[in-house]
């Protein structure tokens, strides 16, 4: 059984390996080669890997792929999609070719304000909290000036600050409800920064003025940003629907608007529904250098903002005309974080012609919306698994090291005939026999 080890941080990289071999693998040669061939020869660069989080060992690489044909706002792009899942990349390019033959995906960005809190607790009167949160309130945005100067200048800032209270929750419970604007950066840091200032004032202030006990119980961010909202929508006539696997238009228009209705009104699809969604979402997003995880976070949190969870899109008929759109609240940033440090990032960007925050918002929800279309399409024509076991076709050849030729025969077999993992093996099987 391992021990516990003290100092492992200082440890260096090559200290680390070493602790990690004898302590776990019984092949200690194979499991070295394998750290080490994820290293980048580039020393630099594999130093600026190393340093971008802690305890690093070696590289964990992700497919880098590219999506074509995505008519944005009449502005055609090629979209980086950062994802190990088969059958994504794909969708999403058909999607998006599907859509530039009628018309493309309008996008636009509904508003972009971004919320923190200090959380605190009250044990005096409300009515002396309030009159004195009224008037410290200029003094809280004054004293943060030296954090918020070079955002303001460039057109951010702070955009409010309320008193919340929220004793009915919680005994004693209030909240500072700060509201942001920060352009081009997530702003992360402004934010949490300007948050630990606030409450350095209003305690400090606090205990001159108030008669009762003030504790500051935490300052941060939420990354619940309901009003940093993006929609993005395709629409057309329904008789322009038709297509190679779309014989009724008409038909399908109707299916694929009960499936969407389904989602709205039943969780559980609702669930799966929307994890297809963040397919296309969380891939722009984690190719482009920003935090997936919280964009997951606000995401799954605005599904639920009605009490029930439900789908993130929303498919109408007007008369003769299909529509499919998508809300979501995105908080993403072009500067800061790793999107100056990240060689890939910035390629990504680059790719993008290096969008700003609000064009990045629209460029991520329609990735989003085409997962989304392309999904629901198959769902309710062909069948999600025909499409999605060809794609993971590679991966289970792959696991078994099948050679070039045996891939090339696998793959023309599998042309007319279903994909299974238990197909792929006997087949595979036979070839070798």
């Amino acid at each position: 059984m391992p021990k516990p080890i003290s100092g492992f941080s200082k440890l260096s990289k090559s200290e680390k390996i070493d602790w990690l071999l004898d302590t776990y693998f019984t092949d200690k040669n194979q499991s070295k080669t394998l750290v080490e061939q994820y290293w980048n020869s580039d020393k630099k660069l594999q130093k600026l890997h190393d340093e971008f989080i802690e305890n690093t060992i070696t590289n964990f690489y992700l497919p880098l792929g590219v999506a074509p044909n995505f008519k944005i706002n009449e502005k055609l792009y090629t979209i980086p999609m950062a994802i190990e899942e088969s059958s994504v990349v794909a969708a999403a390019s058909k999607a998006a070719k599907f859509w530039l033959e009628r018309g493309g995906f309008k996008a636009e960005v509904i508003s972009t304000e971004k919320i923190g809190q200090v959380h605190f607790t009250y044990d005096g009167s409300f009515e002396k909290l309030e009159t004195f949160f009224k008037t410290v309130k200029p003094k809280l945005i004054s004293d943060a000036s030296a954090i918020t100067k070079n955002m303001e200048r460039r057109g951010g800032g702070i955009l409010d600050i309320e008193l919340i209270n929220k004793t009915e929750d919680l005994e004693n419970y209030y909240q500072l409800h700060a509201t942001f604007e920060t352009l081009d950066a997530m702003g992360a840091n402004f934010i949490n920064s300007c948050l630990e200032q606030f409450a350095t004032t209003f305690k400090d202030e606090a205990e001159k003025i108030l008669e009762g006990n003030i504790e500051i119980v935490m300052s941060i961010l939420s990354n619940y940003v309901p009003n940093c909202l993006v929609k993005a929508e395709v629409s057309c006539k329904i008789e322009d629907l038709k297509s190679k696997d779309i014989n009724n238009p008409q038909l399908f228009a109707q299916k694929f608007k009960q499936a969407v209705n389904i989602a709205e009104v039943e969780p559980f699809r609702a669930v799966t529904h929307n994890k297809g969604i963040m397919n296309g979402i969380d891939a722009v997003v984690l190719a482009t250098g920003n935090d997936f995880r919280a964009v997951e976070a606000g995401v799954h949190a605005y599904a639920s903002k009605s009490g029930q969870y439900s789908s993130l899109t929303h498919c109408k008929i007007d008369d003769d005309t299909f529509r499919f759109w998508i809300e979501v609240p995105l908080a993403l940033g072009t500067v800061g974080g790793l999107t100056s440090l990240h060689p890939l990032v910035k390629f990504a960007l680059d790719l993008l012609e290096k969008p700003n925050a609000k064009e990045l918002m629209q460029i991520v929800a329609v990735a989003g919306l085409a997962q989304n279309f392309a999904a629901v399409k198959s769902l309710t024509t062909t069948g999600i698994q025909e499409g999605h076991m060809k794609m993971h076709l590679m991966n289970i050849l792959n696991q078994f090291e099948a050679s070039n030729e045996e891939k090339e025969k696998v793959v023309e077999h599998f042309k007319t005939n279903i994909v299974t993992h238990s197909a792929v093996v006997d087949t595979l099987k036979k070839l070798r026999q």
